[in-house]
């Protein structure tokens, strides 16, 4: 696979222990590598699978050299702490994410390997202590979407070293890696996808790659625009043109956070997130999310909830409880909520790139969590900073910034 590019090679000499842990602390492990083999090259896989376990636009995965594995600190183990997922009957690994919070902790090949009798590991690389460069190093970007933007779009340097980029034509021997029968199955004919507008009837799929989490998320509608709550998360439209004509579509804002609690219940650097009311989410999904569908939740402060799938790991909502995204309904009003949803999990047509720039409108001239994302990786942070912006000034002339309220 991509990382063989890139595989660390184990020497004798001096060792030093890595130490991760996930948000909720349930999983906690350290690996033992040679310094010799430091910094750990880390890469980007921006597959489907990955994105639909994760919720994220990318995994963030080290291959440990041959023969080293996680250490499990107790109570911590993977029989007590991980929900394994193995994505297809083709799949080469098996994935592990915390069962408490959702975390992917990294994945496990199914058979061991010939020379050492061990199974190799890919661990996830947000989840440790420190993500300097003298311990991991971000390589490479692996199966980007041709139709962009994502993360290797707007990663393409980190420290002013060129990102490597390696996705195969679905031609190539290496390419089935990347696919499987569990593959997303096409959008809903019933959602009115070509529709530009306000109509009900318009929105994008939400889906886990098990599918055992599935709603649609409905494109703003007009009585959302009406509503001065609601709207806040609307951004102005852009002229889109159909068989009926030259309409507009009103999009539902969108950032990147780099917060800490958002790489610790994913196991990526990054969490991209659109914003909407929860009763735009069809069927209904309950305020509490339990009890819809695998959707398992997990309050990560005292007043937010999340949620991800219990089945294959991946994150899907988040809800804060606070004036800017709840408001009380009077004796005949009801109850307002506003959900993130994570872009991660949005499935589109052939084409239409991760980022659903139609859909959603991407907040270019900050990234949420920053300051947390720079103490954890200032390569990183600076470096998606940096190529964002850059990438929206040729694009559109200038990078846009505003609030998200929230």
């Amino acid at each position: 696979m991509a990382a063989d590019l890139h595989l660390p090679h184990q020497l004798t000499g001096v060792s030093q222990s890595l130490t991760a842990q996930c948000h909720c602390k349930s999983v906690h492990f350290i690996v033992t590598v040679p310094t010799s083999a430091l910094p750990l090259p880390v890469h980007l896989c921006h597959c489907s699978i990955c994105r639909y376990t994760h919720g994220t636009f990318s995994c963030f995965h080290a291959v440990l050299p041959k023969g080293v594995e996680p250490e499990f600190i107790a109570p911590s183990s993977i029989a007590s702490s991980l929900t394994g997922y193995i994505h297809s009957s083709r799949a080469v690994s098996e994935r592990f994410f915390c069962s408490t919070c959702g975390c992917h902790i990294g994945d496990r090949d199914i058979q061991p390997n010939q020379d050492t009798g061990k199974r190799e590991w890919r661990v996830a690389t947000s989840i440790f202590s420190s993500h300097g460069e003298d311990t991991f190093q971000i390589r490479t970007h692996t199966f980007a979407d041709p139709a962009g933007p994502n993360l290797a779009t707007w990663l393409p340097t980190i420290n002013n070293r060129s990102i490597h980029i390696w996705s195969p034509a679905k031609d190539d021997p290496k390419f089935p890696l990347a696919s499987s029968s569990s593959e997303p199955s096409p959008p809903s004919p019933s959602l009115d996808r070509e529709g530009a507008g306000d109509g009900d009837g318009d929105g994008l799929l939400a889906q886990c790659h098990c599918k055992g989490v599935t709603f649609t998320l409905a494109a703003p509608s007009a009585s959302e625009l009406a509503d001065p709550f609601y709207a806040r998360f609307i951004r102005p439209p852009i002229p889109s043109t159909t068989t009926t004509g030259t309409s507009t579509r009103h999009r539902r804002s969108a950032c990147i956070c780099l917060c800490s609690d958002c790489r610790l219940v994913t196991g990526s650097h990054a969490v991209a997130w659109t914003f909407a009311p929860l009763s735009s989410l069809r069927p209904a999904v309950p305020e509490g999310f339990e009890g819809f569908g695998t959707l398992k939740a997990y309050r990560s402060s005292p007043n937010v909830t999340r949620a991800f799938c219990r089945v294959c790991g991946a994150t899907v909502l988040y809800r804060v409880d606070n004036h800017e995204r709840v408001q009380e309904g009077d004796v005949e009003g009801q109850r307002k909520v506003i959900v993130d949803v994570a872009v991660g999990v949005l499935r589109g047509e052939e084409g239409e790139g991760p980022a659903f720039e139609k859909w959603l409108y991407w907040r270019t001239g900050r990234l949420a969590g920053l300051q947390s994302g720079t103490e954890f990786d200032q390569g990183f942070a600076e470096g998606l900073k940096k190529g964002l912006s850059e990438w929206v000034v040729r694009k559109y002339g200038a990078a846009e910034d505003f609030e998200i309220p929230g």
